[in-house]
């Protein structure tokens, strides 16, 4: 492994990961009341009723594609009996589909932010450079996954990209197998350890939440306020007089 593979594939991924740890507990620990979306669906609901629908549903749909692609490797599915042509068929054409989906629901939503006044106005610098970060790292996946396929040779990314993830969470990072990779692929792997660098600190955190709380949390009792219940008996005084501009 050389010098420039050892800093990319190996020094930088766990700066990053390291970052993504130690950044989300300082968060939690310092920012609680800021661990939120910073929703703005209260200034605009059209478009964000089929921008986010999109975005959430098609990225929830690339990361599971991810997962099972880098996680899994190839010696399982061919022991399973799915033969690579078919595996590759099945991620290409659902994968395309998903980038596609988030791809055209980012572009909504950053579309929506830019022209609707409130929203915009409501827009951090971390909220920019987290779409641009977001929107780098998908791009790049959707175009070099479509790219490579049209020139007809799709690179097997099972073979080099997937086995290094495994390295680097394994503690044995091979760099020298993103080194093989092309270059779309190379940049799309270290936009998104990059992206995880930056994700604490931006509205992204609230992937980690989940409404837990409210499933032990006691009941809100109401009461009502009607003339019977609950009411105040009026203090005696005098009733307000009527009063006449009109001069004697």
């Amino acid at each position: 492994m050389t010098g420039t593979e050892l800093l990319l594939w190996v020094i930088v991924p766990y700066l990053c990961l390291a970052v993504f740890a130690g950044g989300h507990v300082w968060r939690y620990r310092y920012d609680k009341f800021g661990w939120t979306t910073r929703s703005s669906q209260l200034y605009e609901r059209r478009l964000l009723r089929i921008a986010s629908p999109l975005f959430h549903f098609g990225i929830l749909a690339a990361l599971g594609g991810h997962v099972m692609g880098l996680l899994i490797p190839k010696s399982w599915t061919e022991a399973a009996g799915v033969p690579e042509v078919a595996y590759h068929a099945v991620s290409l054409t659902f994968g395309t589909i998903a980038g596609v989906g988030t791809v055209v629901g980012m572009a909504l939503l950053i579309y929506r932010r830019r022209t609707v006044g409130p929203v915009f106005s409501a827009t951090t610098r971390n909220d920019k450079m987290m779409y641009v970060f977001l929107a780098v790292t998908i791009v790049l996946g959707l175009v070099t996954t479509v790219l490579t396929n049209l020139t007809g040779h799709p690179h097997d990314y099972r073979e080099t990209v997937s086995p290094y993830f495994r390295s680097v969470f394994y503690l044995q990072p091979q760099g020298e197998l993103m080194a093989e990779a092309p270059l779309g692929f190379q940049l799309h792997v270290m936009s998104a350890w990059l992206l995880l660098a930056i994700w604490p600190f931006t509205r992204l955190v609230h992937v980690f939440s989940a409404p837990v709380g409210y499933l032990t949390r006691p009941y809100i009792p109401y009461r009502s306020r009607d003339d019977v219940a609950g009411s105040r008996k009026v203090k005696p005084g005098w009733e307000p007089v009527a009063t006449s501009s009109r001069r004697p």
